[in-house]
This record gives C-alpha cells, sequence and structure tokens, in this order.
C-alpha cells in the first residue's frame, strides 16, 4: 500500500488516500465514459479529505446511489462515494505522480449495472 496525494485542478479540494492500485479500472456508464475515468476502489478508512468539503458540490444520476463530488471552481471530479458500492472510488488522474500507462487496467461493464 502506498499513500498518494490528490485532489481537483486548481487545488480547492485535496485529499490523501492510502491504496495500491492493482485494482484499477475503467468502466463503461454514460458518467465515467463521457469523462474517461480511471478509478480505483479504496476502503473509506483509507480515504481522508484534507480540505476542500466547502469547495465541491454534489452531482447524482439515474437511482441515485453514487454521490459524485466535484470541485465548484474547476469541475474537477476526482472522487466518489455511494451506497453502489461501499468503497470510495478515486479517480487516479487526479493523484499526484501515477503513471497511467504503467497500470494494468481492467474494463468494468457500469452500463448494465
Amino acid at each position: 500500500m502506498t499513500t498518494y496525494q490528490g485532489g481537483c485542478h486548481c487545488g480547492a479540494v485535496r485529499y490523501e488516500v492510502e491504496t495500491d492500485l492493482a485494482g484499477v479500472i475503467t468502466c463503461n456508464c454514460s458518467h465515467c465514459h463521457m469523462k474517461g475515468f480511471v478509478l480505483s476502489a479504496v476502503d473509506k478508512d483509507k480515504f481522508t479529505l484534507l480540505k476542500g468539503e466547502d469547495a465541491q458540490t454534489l452531482y447524482q444520476f439515474g437511482k441515485k446511489r453514487i454521490k459524485h463530488w466535484f470541485c465548484t471552481t474547476c469541475g474537477t471530479q476526482s472522487y466518489a462515494e455511494g451506497e453502489a458500492f461501499p468503497k470510495m472510488m478515486v479517480n487516479v488522474r487526479c493523484l499526484e505522480g501515477v503513471d497511467i500507462d504503467a497500470l494494468t487496467i481492467t474494463p468494468y461493464n457500469g452500463k448494465d449495472v
């Protein structure tokens, strides 16, 4: 497990997360596909929001089981949480020092869930 710093483009939202990036996915649901997310599921107790709780707004769609948080200034969505999965979903593209091309990425069929 490695601890990563991450957040939005403008820096208003910052967090720390502990993960090994072994189970990284791309999801083909309408939301993830359009935004090009690369996602890592992490236990909620391994995720710490350092700043920016008041700099975010919530987007939900469909059954509204996932909370998609994004920065109100730059629009970056760097993580999500919800009842559809018991973990935080972190946008790996928002983590510092991660080479996306070096990861093994597994496709996930979210459009049929």
